[in-house]
């Protein structure tokens, strides 16, 4: 609070004012000052209160603005009509139901069963040369 007075000088402050009001009224002057310092807080911090809520009103209507550009810009719209859209099938491919033929290094995959695996554990049958 007393940071542009030095301890030396609020001393000297404090003797004059006991030597010009005397010793009796100076509790009363001190009382006085302590209101007044008092109200000064007061009205530094209703300022600063005010200061920050008319930030804050500015900052709302910044965000007010930003949310009314993505309203009239809506992103999310142009995707839901992206996934709408039906699925162009090229001219190329094979009817439905078919599947296209395999290319080099695929294989076709079928519905039928899988063919029975020969069992290496059991000797076979030597067949005839």
């Amino acid at each position: 609070m007393f940071d542009f007075f030095s301890w030396s000088h609020i001393l000297i402050l404090l003797t004059a004012a006991l030597v010009i009001v005397g010793p009796k009224d100076l509790p009363r002057l001190m009382h006085m000052a302590g209101k007044w310092a008092g109200k000064a807080r007061g009205m530094a911090n209703e300022f600063r209160r005010s200061f920050d809520e008319m930030a804050r009103t500015s900052e709302l209507e910044e965000l007010r603005k930003e949310i009314d550009a993505l309203k009239r810009n809506n992103p999310v719209a142009e995707l839901e009509a992206e996934i709408a859209r039906p699925v162009e099938v090229p001219p190329d491919s094979p009817p439905d139901g078919e599947s296209p033929a395999p290319r080099s290094g695929e294989f076709s995959i079928t519905d039928s069963a899988p063919a029975e695996a020969p069992d290496l554990a059991k000797p076979e049958a030597a067949t005839p040369p």
